[in-house]
């Protein structure tokens, strides 16, 4: 597997004891349990409980709801048990991959994978672009990343169907008028005379292709290289690696950071 980009000073890791785990099971909010079971994100658990999809002891579950230990918690009569063991994996996307775990997609990125244990990815990274996309089965991870509110960095390499100008920089770093709404401000560097690395706060639908089209410039290639600190490095296209300790105690780390 790749070896860990990770550059700088590192906490050593939280490992609750078996005393932090009892504490923990003294009331626990049904999305948070589906969540750290590995199942879905606390706002799909919330869907799905909405949805009439999860019981517990038997009885149709409610939003918000606590579960205490020893408590039957259900999906679609499918008992969800929590799991122990945690899950994190840099994945590098090839294109035509869709970053789903709907069985009804063929090209699903949880099928291609395959791995042994239940993950999901954390966000998209859509079906013609490539690169580095995070699989977990910790749903505090998801959550604390996909909250847009942090304005977490994610950087891209990019080439488009013409020469860029200086004019084209100047309006991508400043915002984009897009989907109703006018893009953050950005970082971007100009990599040669079709290509640019681009390094975004936010997450809208196929922004950086809707930005450039927005521009009159079409995207031919785009490439996610780095998510907060972890970063693509020489991975392998298809090929997957799991963090480094170092990797996620920083990105830990950065999520605790934001929320305080």
């Amino acid at each position: 597997m790749g070896k860990s980009s990770f550059v700088g000073n590192a906490e050593l890791l939280f490992l609750p004891d078996e005393n932090h785990r009892r504490e923990e099971w003294n009331g626990m909010r049904l999305n948070k349990y589906l969540s750290d079971a590995g199942y879905c994100s606390r706002r799909e658990a919330d869907r799905l409980t909405e949805a009439g999809q999860v019981t517990v002891n038997g009885q149709r579950a409610l939003t918000g709801m606590q579960v205490e230990e020893g408590d039957v918690v259900c999906v679609n009569g499918k008992k969800v048990t929590p799991k122990e063991e945690k899950v994190y994996l840099a994945f590098n996307k090839p294109r035509g991959i869709v970053c789903t775990a709907e069985k009804r997609e063929k090209q699903n990125i949880i099928d291609y994978i395959s791995y042994p244990i239940r993950i999901y990815p954390v966000g998209r990274l859509d079906k013609d672009s490539e690169g580095l996309i995070l699989l977990t089965n910790d749903g505090e991870i998801v959550n604390g990343i996909m909250r847009a509110r942090n304005r977490h960095e994610k950087e891209y390499e990019v080439e488009v169907d013409r020469p860029i100008t200086g004019e084209f920089l100047a309006k991508m770093a400043k915002g984009v008028p897009i989907l109703d709404t006018v893009t953050r401000p950005c970082r971007i560097r100009k990599t040669s005379s079709c290509g640019f690395t681009i390094i975004l706060t936010q997450g809208l639908n196929r922004q950086i292709r809707r930005m450039c089209e927005a521009l009159g410039y079409r995207v031919c290639r785009l490439r996610r290289v780095r998510i907060m600190n972890i970063k693509l490095g020489d991975l392998p296209v298809g090929s997957y690696r799991e963090l480094s300790e170092q990797e996620l105690a920083a990105l830990k780390q950065a999520i605790r950071g934001k929320e305080q």
